[in-house]
């Protein structure tokens, strides 16, 4: 994952959750779990940082978004090692980035009210609006 498209899918989860109305912070991990762009809009509150990193490091290290596995945890059908793992946080926002098959890292975003699930989540919404800016990118890849 490249500084450049981190940052295109960092600028365009922000974007999207401006023009919905909400400061947040967004978070891009490659696929080791390290930061790899971070930013936080001027008014997202100081606990969205750590919460947007945590969220794209749980869906890149697990390979799935975090409202799935936050449904599977209510529905008790969630793994352990998810459930058990202090880095796991799971609450939508957090999406799996891949190219080619391949994970190519995590997004996540905080801030945003939360929805009426995790599933239609506006942070999940948002970071939805951050793959969508780098999907052309993504697909060239292949």
């Amino acid at each position: 994952m490249s500084l450049e498209l981190a940052s295109k899918a960092v600028d365009g989860a922000i974007k999207d959750c401006r023009k919905k109305g909400y400061s947040v912070a967004v978070a891009v991990v490659d696929r080791g779990g390290n930061v790899t762009a971070l930013l936080r809009d001027r008014f997202a509150g100081p606990h969205t940082i750590e919460t947007a990193i945590r969220k794209a490091w749980t869906a890149n290290s697990f390979r799935q978004s975090t409202a799935v596995l936050a449904g599977m945890l209510k529905e008790g059908r969630i793994p352990d090692q998810v459930q058990h793992n202090p880095g796991a946080l799971l609450v939508g926002g957090g999406l799996v980035i891949t190219a080619q098959g391949e994970t190519l890292g995590g997004i996540g975003v905080s801030g945003a009210p939360p929805g009426s699930s995790e599933r239609d989540s506006i942070d999940g919404a948002c970071a939805e609006a951050g793959l969508a800016a780098i999907w052309e990118d993504l697909e060239l890849a292949e």
